[in-house]
């Protein structure tokens, strides 16, 4: 009699259910948001240490009577006052407003037609690119005290080159109605490289069809300059503008190193003013005081001049 030897049940296998699409996208996106807000979060870090807490903190000094090493003094508006009251106050103004005319007057028409011209050139295009640009390249020290020479009255390159011409020479720094001027041009020529390029990769997006169009026309250069090129580089325009002036009223490097302020306080501004302020005279709430006002200032001007660049940019739309 054969014997039936009965086989143990098979194991069920359960299915693996595969992993949910959606979910991994889910996964992935909160790990890429994790770690782009890691690489962020250095950046804030020192925007807070080193941007934001400053400037918070100058606004409390500004209403205090501070020195480094005692304990602050609640003073409310007295620092204001007494800026306001100070005989330099007006002139450092008077300078500063005066040197940022000057420097759109001189140093943001010759940047744009530098780019015309740059953009213009068939040949040697990188080289200009690098000459033009040299300048910013320059530590700013380094350009002002080059300048400072270049400026010298007695045996300064620009004076000698005007006896070279038989031209009458300059005080140019060293002169009261001069050195205004002086530091203008040092300005211009210090910074003026970026802004050419900025220019120039504006002039180059401007499609080349517009011009095709423009001189079958029978428009000639400056023409097309009004009628094609302004327009098309109109937002790059006005945001250059905003930002040159802005930076221009912030001037300190130049009356620093090159004038001192002088001579009769002619180059004294309001960033050297607050230098004085804070690093002569030891008044670091008069100092405060004087940057929240400069703050006040370029803030609101900021906000009307973007209010109104937006309603002109609505209405021509």
């Amino acid at each position: 009699m054969t014997k039936t030897v009965e086989r143990p049940p098979a194991a069920r296998v359960r299915p693996v259910k595969a992993p949910s699409p959606a979910g991994d996208r889910r996964r992935r996106r909160l790990t890429d948001h994790l770690r782009a807000y890691g690489f962020l979060l250095g950046g804030l870090v020192c925007f807070a240490l080193f941007s934001w807490y400053p400037a918070i903190r100058a606004v409390v000094i500004a209403f205090q009577k501070y020195t480094p090493g005692s304990d602050p003094e609640w003073v409310g508006t007295a620092n204001f006052t007494r800026v306001w009251q100070d005989p330099e106050f007006a002139a450092a103004w008077r300078n500063t407003l005066t040197f940022t005319l000057l420097a759109l007057l001189i140093g943001f028409a010759i940047p744009f037609v530098l780019a015309l011209v740059l953009n213009e050139l068939r040949h040697a295009k990188a080289f200009f690119r690098v000459v033009v640009y040299l300048p910013v390249m320059i530590p700013p020290v380094v350009s002002a005290l080059l300048w400072k020479w270049f400026y010298d009255p007695g045996a300064g390159l620009a004076n000698e080159a005007l006896r070279l011409l038989h031209l009458p020479t300059s005080n140019w720094s060293n002169g009261a109605d001069t050195a205004l001027v002086s530091l203008v041009i040092v300005a211009t020529w210090a910074n003026m490289g970026g802004t050419v390029l900025i220019y120039l990769a504006a002039l180059q997006s401007i499609p080349g069809e517009l011009y095709e169009a423009a001189e079958l026309d029978g428009a000639n250069l400056l023409q097309r300059v009004r009628h094609v090129t302004v327009p098309q580089t109109r937002f790059v325009i006005l945001m250059l503008m905003l930002l040159q002036i802005i930076a221009t009223m912030q001037v300190f490097t130049e009356p620093f190193v090159i004038t001192g302020g002088g001579p009769e306080n002619a180059t004294v501004t309001v960033l050297y003013l607050i230098y004085k302020y804070a690093f002569l005279y030891s008044d670091f709430g008069g100092a405060c005081a004087l940057s929240v006002m400069l703050l006040a200032l370029l803030g609101a001007f900021s906000a009307v001049y973007l209010r109104l660049t937006r309603s002109g940019e609505e209405a021509a739309a």
